[in-house]
């Protein structure tokens, strides 16, 4: 049996229903940024053909696959129950159905302009939202969990569902820190959240056998970190991300782009970003490294 094979015995299955204007949307995209494969809009009969695909070798880089239903045929809620439980007795799968009070849904319609599913059925926006949640109650009553946006912000939700789901279905961190180094004289890197100057430690540029290797290279990591200002800044930057980065985590960032720069990108701005990483991978980070300029440097 392949190691996929062995993985979807346990591969999440989080199918997402609710009321019109509930957020289901904005749930799926946050289980989309946690590394699930996404799909919205897919008729509850047609999930077991999706889960079908589970067995496909281009899904084993998902941490799951999140399904918003579509529920939308009139006698469809004769079939929710029996339907139900015929998934979920195919593996890990799990129903989270979200909802906000009516008066809630009225508002957000009213602020989007959009038209309610049913009001195309004759129905006004008040007998649309009441209707539909009649008809999605069996499905609500056989929820794993009921989400109830009426009080949340969209950034409210995505900390919900990341703290609900994260540990259940993450074997790692969701967050992740990019790490940059560059030289000044290319130029600033437009995307980074931090940046340090490091043209404050001493240039192994100026030390001839030095000078053609890289900021990878061990005499080059000992000249810059070894040094009194190297080590100084590694201990403060090391307390300092360790203060910052659970703040970000916690706020629901996915992702810090830290930059370190000196002048040409090629050796103290290497060796630290290769120094900081290693000690954020220490720390259970899941960490990428970008050394943008070290062939130009």
């Amino acid at each position: 049996m392949s190691e996929f094979s062995d993985k979807m015995e346990t591969f999440p299955v989080v199918l997402l229903a609710g009321l019109s204007g509930g957020g289901k949307t904005s749930a799926i995209n946050v289980l989309e940024d946690m590394r699930f494969f996404a799909i919205d809009g897919l008729p509850l009969g047609l999930v077991p053909q999706m889960l079908s695909l589970l067995h496909s070798e281009e899904l084993a880089h998902y941490k799951g696959l999140a399904i918003g239903l579509d529920i939308s045929q009139q006698d469809a809620d004769r079939d929710y129950v029996r339907q139900l439980l015929n998934l979920r007795g195919t593996g890990d799968v799990r129903l989270v159905f979200i909802e906000a009070s009516h008066d809630v849904i009225m508002r957000r319609y009213a602020t989007t302009r959009r038209p309610h599913p049913l009001e195309s059925e004759g129905l006004g926006l008040e007998q649309a939202i009441r209707t539909e949640s009649e008809r999605l109650l069996p499905l609500r009553n056989n929820a794993d969990l009921v989400i109830d946006t009426s009080s949340m912000s969209i950034h409210d939700l995505r900390r919900f569902i990341q703290k609900r789901y994260a540990g259940l279905f993450e074997k790692s961190r969701n967050f992740r820190v990019h790490l940059i180094s560059f030289g000044f004289k290319y130029g600033l890197p437009a995307e980074t959240d931090m940046m340090y100057d490091l043209r404050f430690l001493p240039n192994p540029f100026f030390v001839e056998d030095l000078r053609p290797m890289s900021g990878k290279d061990e005499p080059i990591r000992d000249y810059v970190l070894e040094s009194e200002p190297g080590k100084g800044f590694m201990l403060k930057l090391r307390n300092f991300l360790e203060y910052l980065l659970p703040l970000f985590e916690n706020e629901g960032r996915y992702r810090v782009t830290i930059a370190f720069g000196c002048t040409g990108g090629r050796h103290r701005s290497v060796a630290v970003t290769e120094a900081a990483g290693k000690a954020l991978k220490e720390n259970g980070y899941a960490v990428s490294i970008e050394h943008r300029h070290l062939e130009l440097g």
